[in-house]
């Protein structure tokens, strides 16, 4: 994973992406994330926080802390991507050091949500689908999904869906609204994987 002094190389050109919904439901549209989305970002994440265990977090941060995060991945040139229906922010995807350690630098950690409003229409899998390519695009070569708890069903069938295999359960490792959380690991091959070595390696 990068370090301070590890740049990340910076993101291809993104083009927006619409896709119509079944029927005459609006499109879909999924595009970089940017400052002005943090409102929305913030009351999606504050809603999961109180209500989900996709996070382990109890108290959602303020905006301003999550103005911070986002500048923090951003800086390292992490893809940042939002979902939107007719210009209203539904969901929100990035990547993240999977692990502090230079030795990780290829691979990275997704983290998803989709406002309640949404869910069930498609909006995960496609901010999903998106962030695999763009790190892809940019050398990483694997992807960790950490879900929050085994029992999160949703989340463990988009991610098989888009190519991620079950390699570990941790069990009973968080505690969340009065009960035990196991902690399921998931992962996925990105671009050539494990079959050749990543450009620009030191070791």
């Amino acid at each position: 994973m990068p370090t301070e002094n590890q740049e990340i190389p910076p993101a291809m050109s993104h083009h927006d992406n619409s896709t119509t919904q079944a029927g005459s439901a609006p499109p879909l549209r999924i595009r970089p994330a940017t400052q002005a989305d943090l409102p929305a970002i913030h009351a999606i994440y504050s809603q999961s926080v109180l209500t989900d265990v996709a996070s382990w977090e109890l108290t959602p941060p303020d905006e301003a802390e999550m103005a911070r995060r986002m500048s923090a991945l951003l800086e390292q040139n992490f893809p940042y991507f939002v979902a939107t229906i007719e210009d209203r922010v539904v969901g929100y995807t990035y990547a993240s050091a999977y692990r502090p350690r230079p030795g990780y630098r290829f691979t990275v950690e997704d983290s998803i949500y989709v406002d309640t409003t949404a869910q069930r229409r498609g909006v995960g899998r496609q901010l999903l689908a998106r962030l695999i390519a763009a790190c892809e695009e940019q050398g990483f070569r694997q992807m960790m999904a950490v879900i929050g708890d085994s029992q999160h069903v949703a989340s463990i069938a988009l991610h098989r869906a888009l190519g991620f295999a079950q390699v570990g359960l941790l069990p009973n490792i968080g505690f969340k609204f009065g009960r035990w959380l196991d902690a399921v690991l998931m992962q996925r091959p990105l671009g050539d994987g494990a079959g050749s070595m990543p450009e620009a390696h030191e070791r």
